[in-house]
Formats: structure tokens, C-alpha cells, sequence
């Protein structure tokens, strides 16, 4: 059975379904606005206290002033710091990777600097005409200070781990690890493989239609047939690009009127409501990562009245793709790192078997062997929207299918992917190893062309064998930097 989410405040937590709410991030302008208006409040507020010794006024203006102009500096450190990392980052790894941009440290060390500055100046204009003022005025500035370099502090280590290897792929694994987890939570689990193509919708259960007053079979009209009470998708073939038994119950098709944009995240959540109170089933035909396109088909109503306005406002779109809701951007930032490193221009084998390292511990986790959509339903249970989700062999195809003929001139990464994918095998799931098995006896392939000899060290070393190696073999291979044989005569997927 598909995990569900719920629409409501009894959802449960075990549908995963924090990962397809809107992250209402604070916006930088916002946040700065924020303190603007701190600074501003303190710098009117700290001058009125009395308690304490004092000092003169003149010389805590002046020192205000100074220290207020002073941090000021401190914003050409951390935008000269954030042109620095951006432009290593898009040279060195991939121009995808957004990670110390986007972190929040930046932003909020900018605001602190930001709302630093206004304290002091709104300090120092309000003590400039006292005699004496108190000693909380400078300190109060000094302990501002004192917060200021922290926050640098920990900006300048985060920037230098964003311009080194292996926290990079750190960073990757650990957001690429979150969106797995809750892909695997909500994906259909133990569903049979359609006839027709990956990417269409598969199966769903039995949805019965709205009841109509008018409609045979009703209370109204007792003596006509029963009511449809078909599958919204029945089993077997399924027209490309369509979802549905019939074009009487499809209401309206909704398409994007904007320009290009990336769809960043779905708010399933509003989404499922205004699809309730319409009365509707709203089936996406998009996923979060996909490149919108003007007149792009964006999702299909049916059997109520929904206009296209209630399914685009539930729609976050960017100019990039990002962590939330997208799984697959973790396997997309890996392979452009191991691509980059296999270029004729770097020739950095190295730092493409420590990306496969880090694809090998993604690709461990449960995920589901196909694409299928992810049910959200209201609080009666009722199904109202069908988010498409990527399967095993959508993240496959990103993480492989560039880097094996990237890698044809590399011993070392082709030997790499050879361990990675029989180590992946013989997981009892006879799709997922037939996925594996192509790729498979493409890199043999590969190892058969380009490196006959090193193919038969392998061979002569540790024989041929079919299946899944123990644990102990594969990683005493890899230690090596080879292991056992794979299958081989198989045409590879994709190529």
C-alpha cells in the first residue's frame, strides 16, 4: 500500500510528508528589514538606561560612530568570501552547486552586519546631546561586536570547507540522503511493472466517481445502472503523456502560461484543499526538478470544477533546481563532478571514484523500482492529488549513464564502477538487477575494449561469478581496486 499524506493537523509523520511542504524560507530583504528595524529599536532604547557608571557621552559617540563605520567592512569580507566560493564552485566541481550561496549563515551574517551598523549610528546621534551616558552603551556595542566575529568565524570555516572535496560531497550525500528517505517512504512499495512507458502513471486504486444527483444508479434514479466506479488508471496500456480511462471524467488540462522556469517545489498540501473544495482529483504531470515550459502540460482535473489559478499558486518555481522535493539533484551534482574530473582538461581520476563513493551509499537506500505517483489525501481518506515520483532507474540512468563513456580512458573509475555495481546486485528484485546488469556488462565492455589485459588479471585473479559478491569479497576489492566478474553479453541500458 502507498503511504499517504494527510491533509490536516491529525497527518501522521511516517508519510514523510514534510518533504513536499512548502519551505517558507525567510528572505534575505526580509531578514535584513528585520534588522534594520533592531538595530534601529536598541539604538533608541539602550541610551535610556541609567543604572551603572557613566561616561561621556562625547567619547561613546565617537566610539559608536567609529565601530558603526568600521563593520561595515565586514560586508566586503563576506560578499568577496561569496564571489570567491561561487566562482571555485562553479569551475572546480559544477556551476549546479549552490550550497554555500544559498547557505543561511551568509545571509544572516550580512543582516547582523547590517543591523549592527544602524545600532550604533542610532546610538551615537542619541547620546550625541547628554552630558554622561551609561556604561551598558559600549558595552552593549562590544558584546554586538564580539556576535559579529563569531558569525564570521564560523562563514570563513564554512567557506573553506565549500571549496574542498570531501565536505562537498558531504554536504551532496546528506541532502541527496533526506530526499531518499522520504522518496522511500512514499513511493509505492511491492507494485507490479506496467506494459506501458516509465513515464506514465502507473496503477492507482479505485477512486469512485463524485456522486451526481442525475447520474443512473443514484438515490434520485434508482432504476438506471450502477455508477462508474472505475480505477482512474485501469491495468494495462496507457496512451504517452495521458492519464485516464476516458476523456469523461478528465474536467480540464492546466498548462503553464509563463516563461521557461524550473518547478522547485509542490505545496501538496494547499493543493489537496482547493482540490477538495472543488471536489476534484488533480493528477501532476510534472515533478519537482522539471524545466516548465511555455504551454508545458502541468497537471490534468478531474471529475470537478478546478481553475488552472488554484493548481499554479500551489506551484513554487525558480531559476534552479533545489534539495526539497528533488532527489535526483544529488545524483545529477555527483555525476557532474565525476564528469568534470574525467574531462581531458583535469584527468582527475581520483575525484571521480570519491563521487561513485559517495553515488554507492545514495544508491544503497530503499527506493522504489519504478516511477509512481504519491497520493495525497484529505482528511476523509479521499484521494485529491498524484505527485510524480522518480524511480530506481531515473536515478540509475542520471548517475551512470554519463560517466561509463566518460570513463573509457580510465582504468581506475572503470574498475570502480565495476565493484559499485556488483556490489549493488543480486538484491532479489529481478527489475532492479536487470537495471544493473546492462550497466554491468557495459563497463565489462568497456574494460574488454580498452584494457584487455587489465580485464584478464581481473578474470585470472578472482574467476568469473554470477550474483551479488559477500560484503567481505566486494570490500576487500574495491581495497584492491578490483573484484569479481559480472555478467556479460548483455546489451547495457540506454546506450
Amino acid at each position: 500500500m502507498n503511504a499517504r499524506a494527510t491533509v490536516g493537523r491529525n497527518a501522521s509523520v511516517r508519510t514523510g510528508r514534510a518533504a513536499f511542504r512548502r519551505r517558507r524560507r525567510l528572505r534575505a530583504g526580509l531578514l535584513q528589514l528585520i534588522s534594520v528595524g533592531v538595530g534601529l529599536g536598541l539604538g533608541l532604547l539602550v541610551p535610556e538606561i541609567r543604572r551603572g557608571p557613566v561616561l561621556p557621552s562625547r567619547e561613546v559617540a565617537e566610539l559608536l560612530f567609529s565601530t558603526g563605520f568600521g563593520v561595515l567592512g565586514a560586508a566586503t569580507v563576506i560578499f568577496s568570501v561569496l564571489f570567491l566560493v561561487v566562482q571555485w564552485a562553479a569551475t572546480t566541481f559544477t556551476p549546479r552547486l549552490t550550497l554555500f550561496r544559498d547557505a543561511p549563515i551568509v545571509w544572516r551574517t550580512f543582516a547582523f552586519v547590517v543591523g549592527l551598523t544602524v545600532f550604533c549610528a542610532t546610538a551615537a546621534l542619541a547620546v550625541a546631546g547628554r552630558e554622561h551616558v551609561s556604561v551598558v552603551v559600549p558595552v552593549a556595542a562590544g558584546v554586538l561586536l564580539l556576535l559579529l566575529l563569531a558569525l564570521l568565524r564560523g562563514l570563513l570555516l564554512q567557506a573553506v570547507a565549500a571549496i574542498q572535496l570531501a565536505p562537498v560531497l558531504r554536504s551532496i550525500s546528506e541532502r541527496g540522503r533526506a530526499g531518499l528517505d522520504a522518496l522511500g517512504t512514499s513511493g509505492p512499495q511491492g507494485t507490479p511493472d506496467l506494459p506501458h512507458p516509465a513515464s506514465d502513471l502507473p496503477d492507482l486504486p479505485d477512486l469512485p466517481h463524485p456522486p451526481d444527483p442525475a447520474a443512473p444508479g443514484s438515490p434520485e434514479n434508482p432504476d438506471g445502472p450502477a455508477p462508474d466506479r472505475r480505477p482512474l488508471a485501469g491495468p494495462g496500456p496507457a496512451p504517452r503523456g495521458r492519464f485516464g480511462p476516458g476523456p469523461e471524467r478528465l474536467r480540464s488540462t492546466i498548462r503553464w502560461p509563463g516563461a521557461g522556469a524550473v518547478l522547485q517545489r509542490v505545496d501538496t498540501g494547499r493543493l489537496a484543499q482547493a482540490a477538495r473544495a472543488a471536489n476534484a482529483i488533480v493528477v501532476l504531470r510534472v515533478s519537482p526538478g522539471t524545466t516548465l515550459r511555455y504551454d508545458t502540460t502541468v497537471a490534468e482535473v478531474y471529475d470537478g470544477d478546478l481553475p488552472g489559478s488554484g493548481v499554479l499558486r500551489a506551484l513554487e518555481t525558480g531559476a534552479e533546481r533545489v534539495f526539497d522535493q528533488d532527489p535526483e539533484l544529488a545524483f545529477r551534482l555527483l555525476a557532474d563532478i565525476a564528469l568534470r574530473a574525467l574531462s581531458p582538461a583535469v584527468n582527475d581520476p581520483a575525484t571521480a571514484v570519491q563521487a561513485l563513493d559517495a553515488m554507492e551509499d545514495l544508491l544503497r537506500r530503499p527506493v522504489p523500482p519504478r516511477e509512481g505517483p504519491r497520493e495525497i489525501t484529505d482528511r476523509a481518506g479521499t484521494v485529491r492529488v498524484l505527485v510524480p515520483l522518480p524511480g530506481r532507474e531515473d536515478l540509475l540512468r542520471t548517475a551512470f549513464d554519463d560517466v561509463i563513456p566518460a570513463a573509457r580512458n580510465s582504468p581506475m573509475v572503470l574498475v570502480r564502477l565495476r565493484t559499485l555495481l556488483q556490489d549493488l546486485g543480486g538484491t532479489d528484485n529481478g527489475a532492479a538487477d536487470r537495471q544493473l546488469a546492462g550497466r554491468l556488462a557495459w563497463v565489462e565492455e568497456e574494460l574488454d575494449t580498452g584494457f584487455p589485459r587489465l580485464r584478464d588479471g581481473l578474470t585470472g585473479e578472482h574467476g568469473e561469478r554470477v550474483g551479488r559478491p559477500s560484503p567481505a569479497g566486494g570490500d576487500a576489492g574495491r581495497d584492491r581496486g578490483a573484484d569479481g566478474g559480472g555478467t556479460a553479453g548483455q546489451e547495457p541500458d540506454g546506450r
